[in-house]
């Protein structure tokens, strides 16, 4: 993002006006303290927007989706479509590519289960290649070693640099004329590194494999628009960017989402059965088998509508100029590394770190999040579901602290202050 375009969205964002829409951020814990919530990567909090939304749709309009002729089932099934729409514009695609699911793992459970059905003319067959990152979150990593292990592909990655990046120097030795498909993280969810999916598309595209892009990380936090990314599938899911937990959303290209056969079977996704054979709805539908998370649709179009109306380019640049703050802050902490970039520039919304006491060396994450906690300050620890990751590293786990809309420069320093309280609670 240029320099313009950040100073522009500093200037029409005002965290502590959005503060105000989300609830929970009220709460006291811990003996009254106040709640400083940096975990927005594992999940976001709501605004009341959302919370508004979904509660007048059971309180008003529920009601089984599709094929009804009754009011109720008239207004669910536009409300159902309706979030559709809206998720559509918001990355820019044609709505008939958007597949609800219900999170960001079963979308990349659904890409690959499918592309190894296929077989060998249009998927994955043996002797064909995957190729992944050493960056991946499990889901964008399980699902394909399970893929590749049931045709006899052979399962590939790029490694990371001791920096925090992709190592892209081998990418095309690695993404080479047998590959099919190549999977890759848009932003870490433990590094918080911004990767260049352009390379990566150029070069899968140039030796004909897809790509799926899972962008968990990169949705809720900065512009999306499908058709400039590239990708042929992006993963994402609505619990991260300020909706319900329980709906994902796939995005395919239409072409290929018409000929994959579909992931799921039973009511919804058919269009004619007998007892000899079934033919399928056309897409999306084809791949949203049995009732769908009504409520939960309503919900995330709810979310959309809220990050549309702050300007994706506004939150960008507000994130931007709070990771920046928060990492220059984060290094005055003796005894703390950063693990990942230890800049701002191409980076998300989340820093991982391990820290350490003079007095007793390494202090393990869990022991970091439980004293953090006491002071109402709540991150997240461990290995994030990036085991990978913590192997490359060579550290166990690691502290996580995640940003989102509502997060403010406060909050950053109320974390600074609480690692200080931690270094003296373990005899720094």
């Amino acid at each position: 993002m240029n320099t313009d375009r950040r100073q522009a969205g500093r200037a029409a964002f005002d965290s502590e006006l959005v503060r105000k829409d989300f609830p929970i951020l009220e709460r006291r814990v811990q003996d009254d303290k106040a709640l400083v919530y940096l975990d927005s990567a594992a999940s976001s909090q709501k605004p009341r927007q959302v919370i508004d939304a979904m509660t007048e749709y059971y309180e008003r309009h529920h009601s089984n989706v599709h094929r009804g002729v009754h009011t109720l089932a008239e207004e669910a099934t536009a409300l159902y479509e309706g979030a559709r729409d809206k998720v559509a514009r918001f990355i820019n695609a044609d709505p008939r590519e958007v597949i609800f699911t219900k999170n960001s793992s079963e979308a990349l459970n659904l890409v690959a289960n499918v592309l190894g059905w296929a077989g060998e003319s249009n998927g994955i067959g043996r002797g064909d290649r995957v190729v992944t990152t050493q960056m991946e979150h499990h889901s964008n990593l399980v699902p394909w070693q399970l893929t590749a292990a049931r045709t006899g592909a052979e399962l590939a990655w790029l490694g990371l640099t001791d920096g925090g990046r992709l190592d892209l120097s081998n990418l095309d030795e690695v993404v080479d004329e047998r590959t099919r498909v190549v999977a890759v993280v848009h932003v870490s969810n433990i590094l918080g590194t911004l990767n260049p999916i352009d390379a990566i598309v150029r070069r899968a595209h140039e030796v004909g494999a897809l790509v799926v892009v899972d962008a968990s990380q990169s949705v809720p936090h900065m512009p999306m628009d499908v058709r400039e990314l590239g990708a042929d599938f992006v993963a994402f899911t609505g619990h991260k960017m300020l909706g319900p937990t329980g709906i994902g959303v796939l995005w395919g290209r239409a072409e290929l989402l018409e000929e994959l056969p579909p992931f799921l079977g039973g009511g919804e996704m058919v269009q004619t059965v007998s007892m000899e054979a079934t033919t399928y709805a056309p897409i999306p539908h084809k791949y949203e088998a049995g009732t769908p998370p009504i409520a939960e649709a309503v919900g995330l179009g709810a979310a959309v509508d809220y990050l549309t109306a702050l300007g994706m380019d506004n939150v960008a640049a507000y994130e931007h100029e709070l990771v920046e703050y928060a990492i220059d802050r984060l290094k005055q902490v003796e005894g703390l590394t950063i693990i990942g970039p230890d800049t701002a520039e191409d980076r998300g919304a989340a820093i991982s770190f391990v820290l350490e006491s003079p007095a007793l060396g390494a202090i393990h994450p869990h022991d970091v999040g439980q004293v953090l906690d006491e002071q109402g300050i709540a991150v997240r620890v461990g290995q994030h579901c990036a085991r990978p990751v913590c192997l490359r590293y060579g550290v166990p786990a690691t502290t996580r602290a995640s940003f989102s809309v509502y997060t403010t420069k406060g909050d950053v320093d109320a974390l600074v202050e609480g690692l200080e309280h931690v270094k003296r609670f373990f005899g720094a």
